[in-house]
């Protein structure tokens, strides 16, 4: 797999993250990192404690770096979520659990997506 089918694969453009990090290296550098990012593990427990507030802070967070790397799909689902977590309220509400799948879905492709180009062979 090339860097540019991988970026096909996570709905993004590898020229338009090239502009931001000028070498495939660097690129490769950030995607393996996303590996070992907690945001969405910290997304999911929160989302599982109940906590919206806590987590709207992790789903914009995941939001920001799916931004920066370019990873269109997550991108697009987590963005929806962390629109629907924005307003105050004191409990997450109902549609975020079908929501919250999606993203769930997004970013197992993703992982798996990054994994594959990079060669690692890692359980989830």
């Amino acid at each position: 797999m090339t860097i540019d089918q991988c970026y096909q694969a996570l709905g993004g453009s590898f020229a338009e993250v090239s502009n931001r990090l000028p070498s495939v290296r660097l690129v490769e550098k950030f995607i393996g990192k996303f590996l070992d990012d907690g945001s969405f593990d910290a997304l999911c427990a929160q989302m599982s404690a109940g906590s919206r507030e806590d987590a709207f802070r992790a789903a914009h967070t995941l939001k920001g770096v799916c931004a920066n790397l370019g990873f269109g799909r997550l991108l697009s689902s987590v963005s929806r979520l962390t629109e629907l977590l924005r307003p105050e309220a004191s409990a997450i509400p109902p549609e975020a659990g079908p929501l919250m799948e999606q993203v769930r879905e997004d970013y197992r492709v993703t992982v798996e997506t990054i994994r594959a180009y990079l060669g690692k062979n890692c359980q989830p």
